[in-house]
């Protein structure tokens, strides 16, 4: 009987608690501060989005995971570069110092000099076979050496 009225007195001097900690931060209060809090974080606030609407006539928001996502492409697209770079600087027919790389989504730019027609299409090759590359764009121009 004592251990029945010990857990009675527990569970009642615990929801009391709750409540008495509940009400010192607001209670439900404390919910709509956090949700004022995220739209002032965001810039979604209703004087924001007029502002913003008057300024430009559209509204752009990006989710954090979305911008980490951009991050990882240019991440990928970086790899690509590099992977690149070094299949040409390993290539006896090209010079590396001569091509430049750049890659952006998955699109790669070849671009510079090379001394044949022969050494745009070894580039683009190496270029076409190095994991991520979704396209080829050569501007590369020969130029007898």
């Amino acid at each position: 009987m004592k251990v029945l009225f010990a857990l009675i007195l527990g569970i009642i001097i615990g929801a009391g608690g709750l409540w008495y900690y509940s009400a010192r931060q607001g209670g439900s209060g404390s919910v709509s501060n956090a949700i004022e809090e995220k739209l002032r974080i965001l810039d979604l606030r209703t004087n924001d989005i007029k502002d913003e609407l008057t300024r430009t006539g559209q509204i752009i928001r990006r989710k954090a995971r979305e911008a980490g996502q951009a991050i990882a492409d240019a991440t990928a697209d970086a790899r690509t570069t590099a992977a690149i770079k070094t299949k040409l600087v390993a290539s006896s027919d090209l010079s590396a110092l001569n091509v430049s790389v750049n890659t952006t989504g998955g699109i790669v730019t070849l671009s510079g000099t090379v001394p044949s027609a022969e050494a745009i299409s070894k580039a683009m090759l190496l270029a076409m076979e190095t994991d991520g590359v979704r396209e080829v764009i050569s501007t590369l121009q020969v130029k007898k050496q």
